[in-house]
């Protein structure tokens, strides 16, 4: 059977798509807190590794889906905007929800409402989702563009003027997430200063959603496959190259959202997709795809789970028994703590692959 069309779905889009998600689950669920090779662990404040390609991949993925979901009801806002509102809120929702089992888990307490934190990788994904579907379906797509230098720009010089780029309490990002989150609602505690998916770094991530949304656009508008190929080739060189020389002044910086960040992700990303319809769609190459193809049907609902059993594992200690029974006494520390990621990975795909089979498919 061809995987180059299901169900009219692009494949290629979904095996990315489950490529990053399988990124997400073994980079958030090493076997031990500290054992991880380097390619798998973040950045912890300026620099890039590919742990901090995953979540940002996701998004520019989400961008291109915005497009070619929309783009079949011909963007009418009467027909899309009432379903955009909801998968917002549901997406928001989710990922609050998300929060609070995790909490539970983490102490027993149900009361945890007074330290939740409340953005989180959902969240971020709700809201960008929203306002780049609701700008989809009111604004032209060929002001796009213009809207995303103004974010992206915009951003830079908030930063610029604004201490934006310093680990400290006076930096506007820092201050901005205190002031509207508080910092018993921020990424541990506000420990580390900023949230991760704060408020003000948000606007960055609208950016590169709508980056997404425009190459969603070369799918749909470039019915030639090698013209979609080098159109996203060209597009995804042109902003690393971009992202890459704006980084001397913007460093790259995942917690800050950095717009260099934005650039260099989102073509890394393009370029990967490009290479993904070579193979998939040109090439007809799919049976190695098959395995992420499993996770990228039912994306949101296996990083849902992943995140609660990971907890449920920790909780209960089995992280740590089979780390250090089994996989450490095999492979050491940071090849135990990768081995343990991949088996746990193997679980959640398990999971995938009945939803698959059963042709299960749960949307948010």
């Amino acid at each position: 059977m061809s995987l180059t069309r299901t169900s009219k779905r692009l494949v290629s889009l979904d095996v990315l798509r489950g490529i990053t998600v399988c990124g997400m689950i073994l980079v958030n669920n090493a076997g031990a807190c500290g054992y991880a090779y380097a390619p798998l662990k973040h950045a912890k404040w300026d620099g890039f590794t590919p742990a901090d390609l995953v979540f940002p991949a996701f998004m520019f993925i989400m961008g291109v889906s915005i497009y070619l979901s929309l783009n079949k009801s011909n963007f009418d806002w009467r027909i899309s905007i009432a379903r955009i509102l909801r998968r917002t809120v549901l997406i928001f929702m989710s990922g609050v929800a998300l929060k609070w089992i995790l909490a539970f888990i983490a102490t027993g307490e149900y009361n945890t409402l007074e330290n939740l934190r409340i953005m989180g990788v959902l969240q971020r994904l709700g809201i960008c989702y929203g306002i780049v579907a609701l700008l989809a379906v009111t604004v032209r797509h060929r002001l796009f563009p213009t809207i995303i230098a103004v974010l992206l720009v915009g951003y830079y010089l908030l930063q610029l003027f604004g201490n934006g780029f310093e680990k400290c309490a006076g930096n506007i990002v820092s201050m901005v997430d205190y002031a509207v989150l508080g910092k018993s609602h921020m990424y541990l505690g506000g420990a580390q200063f900023v949230d991760p998916e704060g408020v003000l770094s948000t606007i960055p991530a609208i950016a590169q959603v709508m980056i997404g949304f425009l190459c969603g656009k070369v799918i749909v508008g470039e019915k030639e496959i090698r013209s979609q190929i080098v159109k996203l080739a060209v597009w995804g060189t042109s902003m690393f190259v971009i992202g890459y020389l704006w980084s001397y002044a913007a460093p790259l910086n995942k917690r800050l959202w950095s717009p260099s960040f934005v650039l260099v992700t989102c073509g890394i990303t393009s370029l990967i997709f490009a290479t993904l319809i070579y193979i998939i769609d040109d090439s007809k190459r799919t049976r190695w795809s098959f395995p992420f193809l499993v996770v990228g049907v039912n994306p949101l609902s296996i990083y849902i789970f992943s995140e609660i059993a990971g907890g449920l594992f920790r909780k209960l200690q089995w992280t740590t028994i089979s780390f250090e029974g089994i996989w450490q006494p095999l492979f050491g520390n940071c090849g135990g703590s990768l081995a343990y990621a991949l088996a746990f990975l193997m679980f959640n795909w398990l999971i995938a692959f009945f939803l698959y089979k059963k042709h299960i498919y749960i949307k948010l």
